[in-house]
């Protein structure tokens, strides 16, 4: 049975996703292994004791978007060796979702990924989840080189060589500082709302079109045929 989508959705053709805590649940706290992996990275490289360097990491997180982006400016860390180590995590805290990738699949239009890791730790993840195979085409922080999102340049990069038009094109993150780029564009804002560290930081109403707080659970009610009476 063929039905079109409510709005704002109606309309829709390319969905754009966040990784970390949008498409997995932020309970499941797989970034707290990747902040311990920082923190370490940034007690050897500055040789500091631990409180240093966790107050150096958030710091550096707060003033610069990443961590990374700090470490860049300031000890001229290179970005390959920094995110291959910090990334270096078990995924066994992340469970395949049968729901999402059913509701992925069923999306009319093309579905992208957005995120401010690396390209390879996003494959672990995507197949970790089971939706690898769910996607178009993924923008990750080298490809943006190095300025992560909210920096204007990865939206654009992603509406340049995907050829998206912004006005048909929804972006779905659990960061509301993240929607406020894409908002500015044209599109189309989701802010999953489901706990996630900082998630709330510079949260703008006027940037965000809708407020969830589980991306399978939303797309499931979506995708859910009007009923006939």
């Amino acid at each position: 049975m063929e039905f079109s989508l409510a709005p704002p959705f109606a309309g829709i053709t390319d969905w754009v996703f966040d990784l970390d805590n949008t498409l997995y649940p932020a309970s499941t706290r797989l970034f707290d292994l990747i902040d311990e992996r920082m923190s370490a990275y940034v007690q050897r490289l500055l040789g500091c004791d631990p409180v240093e360097a966790k107050r150096v990491q958030k710091t550096y997180f707060r003033d610069h978007g990443t961590t990374l982006a700090g470490l860049m400016k300031h000890h001229d860390v290179d970005p390959h060796h920094f995110l291959n180590d910090v990334h270096d995590i078990a995924l066994d805290r992340v469970a395949p979702d049968l729901r999402l990738a059913e509701a992925l699949r069923r999306l009319p239009g093309r579905r992208f990924v957005f995120t401010n890791g690396n390209d390879a730790y996003a494959d672990r993840v995507l197949a970790a989840i089971g939706i690898d195979d769910q996607f178009h085409g993924l923008i990750d922080i080298h490809a943006c080189a190095y300025r992560p999102k909210p920096d204007p340049t990865g939206y654009q990069l992603l509406i340049d060589r995907f050829a998206i038009d912004p006005t048909r094109a929804v972006l779905v993150e659990d960061m509301a500082k993240n929607l406020k780029p894409a908002k500015a564009m044209g599109m189309t804002t989701v802010w999953v709302d489901n706990g996630s560290d900082h998630g709330n930081h510079l949260h703008d109403p006027a940037d965000i079109d809708l407020t969830i707080t589980d991306v399978a659970d939303w797309l499931t009610d979506l995708l859910e045929p009007p009923h006939v009476y």
